[in-house]
This record gives structure tokens, sequence and C-alpha cells, in this order.
């Protein structure tokens, strides 16, 4: 065993320094875990005169990422700087350089992590991210580990804390998204360009993660279908409610015989599925397998604290691996390139949103265009808005994604119908 294990890391952002407040204020849990010292001993970042709330020596902190990555006494790089470039290339020169890696970066995993992976495993070392999906939530290990002698039938999750934030808040209290959007951002839950979150970003990386352990095979973020939470509304909300349901951003991949399905979007949940409680930033990911049937795994998404928790559980581990001389033990377990299914074939159940001139007949003639697409209704509610017009809600059967946008087009051109206002999927 070696007497002390030494780490370098990249990046002193939100995560960096949750990150090094776990291992400094629970050093002598950690140490006594791992059975060496885990002394961190260089910090690069591009900012090294902002104070940072976490106390250690400055002396270690320093804007030249060499003394991290070339360091011959760094056992353990951990990258925690986000995005693609130039953090693949600081993670390759690591590995390059016969040290083990750990990272937090979902969208980096998401696009190239095959590569690195690949890398990783010739030279026989240990690159883990943990904390690249779910914060603290372990997901990734217990899918690799614990379930791995299961066919992994399904992973829905609730993945992304600033749109589980903004659904709770306009489910709970009324209120209009850009309204709640501008108050996650005040609080910090949010980011000043929102985008990566509000468009369902975020959540597509996170899923092509998952659903690539899931399937053992490359997922690729370009063939997953991608849709935000910016066009839901507060009556979209009011609606779901009083049909028994709820409204949340899933990240979904399910096992298909042939081509699986991996989604991101809006949906409704029946108020009774265990995700429909789930609110605020919280996360949680619900996985389906053949054979331990469902499992759920709760918890903070995102943080500093968390996500720092997730890094140094990465940390750890590689600690008793050198020390065991066994790393490399979690190589990539993907199978060649995966082939997702067109959002076409999937096949559910869908909530209708309509504004329609209010007189006899037009239920009728919508009716008719739907059935001709084969679209069946499930449930129907009119209600009056104004003098002239009214809203429907309808909900659908389960029917073809092809069929039901073939089917609105029609609907939309009717002379009747003022404005399709919202579609949604609806998860059973």
């Amino acid at each position: 065993m070696k007497p002390q294990i030494n780490i370098g890391m990249i990046g002193l952002g939100t995560v960096g320094v949750g990150t090094l407040r776990v291992l400094l204020e629970n050093k002598s849990e950690i140490e006594r875990k791992v059975g060496s010292k885990v002394e961190v001993i260089a910090i690069s970042d591009l900012d090294v005169t902002t104070e940072r709330p976490v106390k250690f020596d400055k002396s270690i902190l320093t804007n030249d990422v060499s003394k991290v990555l070339d360091n011959p006494d760094v056992d353990i790089v951990v990258e925690l700087i986000g995005g693609v470039h130039p953090a693949k290339e600081f993670i390759l020169r690591a590995l390059k350089n016969g040290k083990h890696v750990v990272t937090a970066n979902k969208e980096l995993i998401a696009k190239e992590g095959s590569e690195i992976l690949d890398e990783a495993d010739k030279r026989g070392l240990d690159f883990c991210f943990e904390a690249s999906v779910g914060g603290g939530i372990p997901i990734i290990r217990p899918m690799k580990t614990s379930l791995a002698a299961n066919k992994i039938l399904e992973v829905l999750g609730i993945v992304n804390g600033t749109t589980n934030y903004i659904l709770t808040k306009m489910a709970q209290d009324g209120r209009d998204f850009a309204d709640v959007l501008s108050e996650a951002q005040k609080a910090g839950y949010a980011e000043a360009d929102p985008t990566s979150d509000i468009e369902g970003y975020d959540a597509k990386y996170k899923i092509a993660i998952l659903a690539s352990i899931a399937f053992t095979g490359r997922v690729s973020v370009n063939d997953i279908y991608c849709e935000g939470i910016t066009k839901i509304a507060k009556r979209d909300m009011e609606y779901a409610k009083d049909l028994g349901y709820a409204i949340k951003l899933l990240a979904i991949a399910k096992r298909n015989d042939d081509r699986p399905q991996i989604r991101v979007h809006p949906a409704l949940i029946p108020l009774s599925h265990p995700l429909a409680s789930v609110n605020d930033v919280y996360n949680a990911i619900y996985v389906r397998g053949d054979f331990v049937n469902d499992v759920m795994f709760y918890g903070p998404g995102a943080g500093s604290l968390p996500t720092g928790s997730a890094v140094a559980g990465d940390i750890m581990e590689m600690a008793r691996d050198i020390n065991r001389n066994s790393s490399g033990r979690l190589p990539c377990t993907c199978v060649g390139n995966l082939a997702v299914s067109s959002m076409d074939d999937v096949v559910t159940s869908y909530y209708i949103r309509l504004t329609v001139a209010d007189r006899p007949n037009v239920l009728a003639s919508i009716a008719n265009v739907l059935g001709d697409n084969e679209v069946s209704l499930s449930s129907v509610v009119q209600k009056k808005t104004e003098e002239n017009t009214a809203e429907l809600v309808m909900v659908t059967h389960k029917v073809a994604e092809r069929n039901l946008r073939a089917a609105l087009e029609q609907v939309n051109n009717l002379p009747t119908v003022t404005e399709v206002g919202n579609c949604i999927r609806v998860e059973e």
C-alpha cells in the first residue's frame, strides 16, 4: 500500500470547491476507509485570486495546468472545468502520463466518453464519472455493478434540478414559466444563460450516458430527441392536475426488440407514479430490470457539496485500487454503436390543448380528423375562455407519434381551430 495518494485538481469553481471541502473536512474518515493518506497537492484554475469558501494551502493553487497533468507525484487527476475542450485534451494527457482520472463532466462523457474510456482501458487506468449524472445520487456505479446481471428494460429520470424547480413552482404556486425562471436565476438555481437546462440539453447528455450503460452500446447525443419546457404554460399545469397528472421534464430510455427509444421531453405522469412527487431541485432516476424489477434512486441532483461527495467517492475508489494494484476494473461496457428508434415510431398517449370557436360541431370535426389518422380520445374537457372561443383539452389513447403529428397538422388547418396551444406526451 502507498502511504500517500496524491490528488491534482483542474478547476476550482462550484464543484471544485465542494470536492475540496469534502476531502479536507472529512479527511480522517476518508483516510481511514482508504488505508492511506489522501492529499490534494496541486490545483489548477484560470482564476488564482478570488477567495473561495474553503480553507486550503494557497501555495498549491496555480494557473499552470502542467503542474497538475505533468506532475510525477500526482496519482489521480480530477477534471472539473466542464465542456468538451480543453477538458478532453487534459484528460487524455493525464492518462498518457499514467494518471487515473475522475470527472463530473456530463457533456464530455456523452460526446467523447468512448474514446477516453478506451484510452484508460488500454493503459489499465481508472476513469470514473459518477458525478456526471445525478449529482450526489449514486447511479453509474450501481448500474455497472449491482444491477449488471439484469437486462435493463427502462430508465426514466428527472435529471435536471433547474427544470424540476421551475415546474414544481409553476404547479404549486400557479405561476407562469418566465416568472419562475427569473426567480430561479436570482436564487442561483438557474444560470444567467439557462438554455442548456430549459431546452433539455443537460438532460440529453445525462440520458445518453445512462442509456449507453443500460443497453451496453454507445449512444450518440445527436440521435436523441430533445424538447425543453419553454412551451409549458400555467394552464397546462392546472389541466394536468385536474386530470390526475403532474408535468415533469423526463429523460427516457426504453429497450425495444431492435432499437431503443431514447428521448427527453416534458411529460404528464400519473400523480401515483413515484416520480410525480419528486419536487424542487431534487432528482430521481427510476430503473427497471428484468430480474430486479423497479428501483429508484433519489436525492440532490446538483450542487457543490452533493456533487463533490460523488467526486470524492470516485477518488476513494481509485485510491483503494491503487493500493490493491487492481486499477481498470470498470472498463467501457459498450459493444459498438447503438442505433436509436425514430420519434415517429414512439407510441404513447398525448395531452392536447386547443383554442377553438365556441359553436356546435367543432368537437365532432376535430374528432373526425383525429379518427382519420387513427387517433382515439380517452377524455375531453371543454372550458369557455372568451365570448366566442373555448379551450379544448384532450387526452388520447396510445398512438404512434407520426399519426399524432399528421392529425395535429390537419386540425390546425381547420377554420374553427384558433390555435394548437400545446401537445405533451403522457407516460403512464
